[in-house]
């Protein structure tokens, strides 16, 4: 998305327009909103909906945000379309993490446990040896090898 506070050297002039400098990370590209409006309203997504939860959902909001999208990415200094895109992610963002913020069984760590690096096991390593991802690990390390040529007499059939 080309838009006016991506450049560096702008700066926000009224509130709403450093909100939406803050917050901009958070307005994804437009075509996802209407893929998102088109997936919400399909057949497939409408019998999900019934089955889940007894009821079609409003699928509207992914409506306006695209249309909202629309507008600010044609006019970037229209902050009320962005504003309300942002607040519409935030509360996504808010939904889908409530479970999350909401937990009261889960103690959640502050850091790694203590033996978060200890080796894996005998076992472990030694089917990680022969591994696709230990092979690309080992090509990052040290680069792409190249096979070694044996003779001229080799021959490939394409």
């Amino acid at each position: 998305m080309s838009t006016i506070y991506e450049a560096a050297t702008i700066k926000p002039k009224t509130p709403d327009e450093e909100e939406v400098l803050k917050n901009l990370w958070s307005i994804r590209p437009c075509y996802l909103y209407n893929e998102e409006y088109e997936d919400c309203t399909s057949v497939k997504a409408r019998f999900h909906q019934y089955f889940i939860h007894g009821e079609s959902i409003d699928c509207n909001q992914w409506k306006r945000d695209f249309d909202n999208c629309v507008r600010f990415e044609k006019n970037a200094t229209d902050t009320k379309s962005a504003l309300e895109l942002i607040r519409s992610e935030q509360k996504r963002r808010e939904e889908r993490m409530r479970a999350h913020y909401g937990n009261n069984v889960w103690t959640k760590r502050t850091a790694p446990p203590q033996d978060w690096a200890k080796p894996l096991p005998e076992h472990m390593q030694k089917e990680y040896e022969g591994s696709f991802l230990a092979s690309k690990a080992k090509e990052l390390r040290e680069g792409p090898q190249t096979p070694e040529v044996e003779s001229s007499s080799s021959c490939a059939i394409m």
